[in-house]
C-alpha cells in the first residue's frame, strides 16, 4: 500500500521530561528526529500531513511540514482542530506559534465552534480517519489522548509509526 497521507499525534509539553523548556537538549533532539522522520515520509511520497494543532508535538510537526514545504511546494498541511478557542489559555509564545501555523495551513477544519467534553477525542478520530498513516510521538503509557489515538489507528488497521520521545527509537505498532 502506498501512503500519501500522514497524521500526527503526540504528547503535550507537560507530559515530556523537559516540560516547556524547548532549549533542553532532549527536546532539541526530539525535534530533529521528528524532522528526519517527516522528511523521510515526504521523500517516500507522503504529500498531505494532518495536525490537530495541540501544544507540543502537533505544533512542532506542523512547523516542520511548513518548513519543508518551502522547498517542496507539493506538501500540504491540513489542520483538524477540536474547537475555535483551543489556544486561548496557552502561553503567549505558544499562541503566537499556533496563529502562525493557522495562517500558513492549506486547510483548517474545526470539529466544533465551541469546546465540549469529547471534542479532543473526536478531533483525534478525524485525524486518524483522514490519513493512511499515523506518526506518533509516544512514550508507551496506556492512558491519555496519544495512547487512545494510537489504539484507534490500530483498530482501523492504519500504519502506525512510533517515535519514542526520550530514546528516539522508531518502531511500528
Amino acid at each position: 500500500m502506498e501512503y500519501k497521507t500522514c497524521s500526527f499525534t503526540g504528547h503535550r509539553p507537560q507530559k515530556l521530561a523537559w516540560r516547556y523548556n524547548e532549549t533542553d537538549e532532549r527536546c532539541v533532539a526530539l525535534k530533529a528526529a521528528l524532522k528526519n522522520q517527516i522528511t523521510t515520509l515526504a521523500e517516500a511520497g507522503v504529500t498531505d500531513f494532518y495536525s490537530g494543532g495541540a501544544d507540543g508535538v502537533d505544533c512542532w510537526a506542523a512547523l516542520i511540514v511548513l518548513e519543508l514545504r518551502k522547498k517542496a511546494p507539493t506538501l500540504k498541511l491540513h489542520l483538524i482542530l477540536p474547537h475555535e478557542g483551543q489556544a486561548d489559555k496557552w502561553s503567549n509564545t505558544a499562541k503566537e506559534r499556533y496563529r502562525s501555523i493557522l495562517e500558513q495551513a492549506d486547510s483548517v477544519e474545526y470539529v466544533s465552534r465551541e469546546y465540549y467534553d469529547g471534542c479532543m477525542l473526536d478531533r483525534n478520530h478525524r485525524l486518524v480517519e483522514a490519513s493512511s498513516l499515523l506518526l506518533a510521538v509516544y512514550n508507551g503509557e496506556w492512558r491519555g489522548g496519544t495512547a487512545a489515538t494510537v489504539r484507534y489507528a490500530q483498530k482501523l488497521q492504519k500504519k502506525v509509526l512510533i517515535l519514542h520521545p526520550v530514546s528516539l527509537q522508531m518502531t511500528k505498532a
